[in-house]
């Protein structure tokens, strides 16, 4: 099998333009980005404002492994399957970050015939959205020590600021860094760090807007610490709010580009699904269910992680009702569940795929939560036997969940043609009936231990002294009816990343609760989650290369 570098430079890619045509878009609605990408102006939002909304597919999954999922693969796969069977089907998906694509992760981008093309474009640096949104933090991040160095009018204790600095690379060198030094030429010496870019406030809020002023509303909103009195200080305060957003007026524009089957594809954005909240951009997602009939998305993670924030930050944010869930699992990732070494993967054991099964039953459970109908797609392998299929597909149907096989990391859209009729199935026979998992109105402690009871399975929470004084003040300073976004580990539907499967007789441990006021929820953190990863001991980065004719190799 070839990598995916090499399918993605084989592929017959078309120009833009033409795929716009197939949405409708004119050239005159496009930005172009050379010939194979672009971004859609704002104003075509206006035109098709009035347009009916196609329908909405979720894309989410299993606890992941090192086994892998197939997430995004599934997703790609999906929307080109769709396509292939008469359907009008956009994909809608989150772009990468620098730090994964050169540390372990590996690109974000698809795998084997089911990618979005052109691939090295995306995973490297796209259309400069990320750079856009880095560069527009840290202006945020210089106005606040130079208005400490210029005089501190607002009174900032600069023990007490919170807003750190963001680059988009894994660095674990930069978790905790002291700026200032040097003499007071170099303003006031004190404690601060680095965020990886997508774990930003500012990415989070540009995902969340549904229009440029919107963008600006939420940015002013930001809270960067406070002054001496304890009271909150903002980006509104610091007066940078409008430069902030002028850096960011191209970033907001969605990105069109296409597949390998050339299937329309919009990727904008990408905050963390395990430290904010996981999915691509509102406008790109609205602007895919406008010129589409089927829009396909996806959600970071797990879906105790992605899926749930989806639900309940997103699409309450966004009003949007999504009208299918698409699960994916893998039998190899359930037998690792189950208690299956990596390396004995390919070794049949339906005992451990049973154990390991629990983990797809809860997240259906979950998932059924929210009133959305369910299709598992069983992401195969070449090694899964016919009686593992067999027993995955009869847990399901115990469950009355549809279970449909999905080969397209293999054989692109025409792999996914089973898993395309059972959705369209869905879409045509069964109605979703969305509701929030909770009221966003009820207190912060019922809004977690809602979610750490329903979705995660525990007994109950632990909160730590500084995480209930934090939640004294947040609702002293009018921050208690706003959603929460958790913060916590994708290797475990509980907060311990050693539990694997369906763990039980747990508690969730609440450490601290972070204020992101201006993307307009509360960051929940349940450990030891980082928000500046580290490059592994042998990164990604050590096989890219690129030779005197400028191709990429390794990268993937």
């Amino acid at each position: 099998m070839k990598s995916d570098i090499q399918i993605a430079q084989e592929a017959e890619i078309k120009e833009i333009v033409g795929i716009a045509q197939k949405l409708g878009l004119k050239e005159d609605d496009l930005e172009l980005y050379g010939k194979y990408k672009a971004k859609v102006k704002l104003d075509v939002f206006e035109k098709y404002s009035e347009k009916k909304d196609g329908k909405l597919v979720l894309v989410t999954a299993i606890t992941p492994t090192p086994a892998g999922e197939g997430k995004t693969t599934t997703t790609v796969g999906l929307g080109q399957a769709l396509n292939r069977i008469g359907k009008k089907a956009v994909i809608a998906i989150r772009e990468p970050s620098l730090g994964p694509t050169m540390g372990i992760k590996g690109g974000a981008a698809g795998g084997g015939y089911a990618q979005v093309i052109p691939m090295e474009d995306i995973n490297l640096h796209f259309t400069g959205d990320i750079h856009a949104i880095g560069i527009a933090h840290n202006l945020l991040a210089a106005a606040i020590d130079n208005h400490i160095k210029q005089g501190n009018e607002l009174d900032i204790d600069p023990t007490q600021v919170t807003f750190k600095r963001a680059v988009d690379m894994n660095d674990r060198a930069l978790r905790n860094t002291i700026v200032g030094l040097g003499g007071s030429k170099n303003g006031y010496p004190r404690e601060d760090g680095f965020l990886i870019t997508v774990a930003s406030e500012i990415m989070a809020i540009l995902c969340l807007a549904n229009d440029l002023m919107e963008l600006k509303k939420k940015l002013s909103k930001i809270v960067i610490g406070y002054n001496y009195a304890g009271e909150s200080v903002t980006a509104n305060d610091l007066k940078v709010a409008g430069a902030m957003t002028a850096l960011l007026k191209d970033a907001i524009k969605p990105n069109l580009v296409q597949t390998l089957e050339n299937t329309p594809a919009f990727i904008h954005g990408g905050p963390f699904a395990n430290i904010a909240h996981g999915c691509n951009s509102v406008m790109a997602t609205k602007l895919a269910m406008k010129l589409g009939d089927i829009t396909v998305t996806e959600a970071g993670f797990g879906a105790d992680l992605g899926a749930e924030k989806f639900y309940n930050i997103k699409s309450r944010f966004a009003n949007l009702k999504a009208d299918a869930t698409v699960l994916v699992a893998t039998i190899r990732a359930l037998k690792m569940h189950g208690g299956v070494a990596k390396e004995e993967l390919k070794t049949e054991n339906l005992a451990a795929l049973a154990q390991g099964i629990e983990n797809l039953e809860k997240h259906i459970e979950n998932m059924n939560k929210f009133g959305v109908p369910i299709v598992v797609a069983i992401n195969r392998f070449p090694d899964d036997t016919e009686a593992e299929l067999e027993l995955v597909r009869e847990k399901c149907e115990k469950l009355g969940v549809k279970v449909a096989l999905s080969e397209v990391w293999a054989a692109g859209g025409a792999g996914g043609e089973e898993l395309a009729q059972a959705v369209v199935e869905l879409l045509e026979n069964e109605e979703s009936k969305f509701e929030y998992l909770y009221d966003q109105n009820s207190s912060i402690k019922t809004k977690i231990e809602t979610i750490a009871a329903e979705i995660y399975g525990a007994d109950g929470v632990d909160y730590s002294e500084q995480a209930l004084q934090q939640i004294e003040k947040y609702k002293e300073n009018g921050y208690a009816k706003i959603p929460v976004c958790m913060a916590k580990t994708q290797s475990s539907i509980s907060d311990n990343p050693n539990l694997k499967g369906h763990p039980s007789g747990f508690k969730i441990s609440v450490k601290s609760i972070n204020l992101s006021a201006g993307a307009g929820f509360l960051v929940v953190m349940t450990g030891p989650v980082l928000t500046m990863p580290g490059l592994p001991k042998r990164p990604s980065a050590e096989e890219i290369d690129i030779d005197a004719q400028g191709k990429i190799t390794g990268l993937f």
